[in-house]
């Protein structure tokens, strides 16, 4: 390489950034040891941003796209800050960052472990919450300030763990002011993501970013917490805890005749065979005023005196009271 050569690549003549990977949310323009060229080229492209920071200051910033020629015409708050009182001749050094405005799209987010809300027909439950969201970086000096700082690449996946654990942060806000009871939330999923994002939107504001869109996706509850739900709308569908204890007694029985070597499987059969016994002793006992059944088929009971007399019998020999 000639001394010509070398010299000539410490000046820059043309400044562009082709986004070679997805998900680039920030990307500083490689200086070091470079110059730029007054009337040099600077290429801003759609869905990019471009912008001059000199000594860790915001100057100017190039929104829309196209090809810029760099002077001071074109660099008007760089020019002041540099106190280029005529058109400047020599070459000069700038930090250059690029930001991606892209919408990012099928962003997920869910809860790693459930959460503690407040249901107005439960009291406290715990569930876990699943969806997918979009954004895009729409304010970068507010990104560059608070987010992204001087890293020369900033990308999406950099991001990601503080935007899903701020939106889950929201979950129980947006749930309390959404005021659907747990059960309905199924059927009104669409008003507790718009509450969602109400909640979410303005954090993201903060960070540099407009939220494009938000959708909750899936609302459960722990394995064991579903199980008592489920008891719970079981024992409601029944109604009658009486006919529920029989039917739960009823299906035992068939799991203790499957095990009748076992304690457990005695335990199960001699309960469910006590609680049958019962229920058949009771059915057979008769009410307050009615006559005892006996066990005889020739013979019967006096309503009036209880004694036993002929079942032909029309009158009681014992108090004379007619059969009915």
């Amino acid at each position: 390489m000639s001394l010509g050569s070398f010299f000539k690549k410490q000046f820059i003549d043309v400044i562009q950034w082709t986004e070679d990977a997805p998900g680039v949310l920030q990307y500083r323009y490689p200086m070091q040891d470079m110059e730029i060229q007054n009337g040099g080229q600077l290429t801003v492209r759609e869905s990019q941003v471009a912008v001059f920071v000199n000594e860790g200051s915001f100057a100017d910033v190039f929104t829309a796209p196209g090809l810029y020629t760099l002077n001071t015409k074109t660099l008007p708050l760089l020019t002041n800050l540099m106190h280029w009182d005529k058109a400047f001749q020599s070459p000069f050094k700038s930090d250059i960052y690029f930001y991606s405005t892209r919408v990012q799209t099928n962003q997920r987010w869910g809860t790693a472990q459930p959460i503690t809300i407040r249901e107005k027909d439960f009291g406290a439950v715990r569930l876990r919450a699943n969806g997918v969201y979009s954004y895009h970086l729409s304010d970068p000096a507010v990104f560059h300030q608070k987010i992204a700082a001087t890293q020369g690449t900033y990308t999406v996946d950099d991001l990601e763990p503080h935007l899903r654990n701020t939106i889950v942060g929201k979950v129980s806000d947006a749930f309390a002011k959404s005021g659907v009871p747990f059960l309905d939330m199924a059927a009104n999923i669409e008003n507790f993501s718009s509450a969602m994002k109400a909640q979410v939107a303005p954090v993201f504001a903060e960070m540099g970013l407009t939220l494009d869109s938000f959708q909750v996706q899936s609302l459960s509850l722990p394995e064991e917490l579903q199980k008592r739900l489920d008891d719970r709308i079981g024992m409601n569908m029944v109604g009658d805890m009486g006919k529920y204890a029989q039917m739960k007694a009823a299906e035992s029985m068939p799991i203790a005749a499957a095990n009748p070597g076992g304690a457990a499987g005695m335990g199960v059969g001699l309960g469910a065979g006590m609680a049958m016994g019962k229920q058949m002793a009771d059915a057979m006992t008769p009410g307050p005023g009615a006559a005892p059944v006996s066990p005889n088929a020739d013979t019967a009971f006096c309503a009036e005196c209880g004694k036993q007399i002929p079942r032909a019998s029309k009158f009681c020999p014992e108090c004379g009271a007619k059969r009915a």
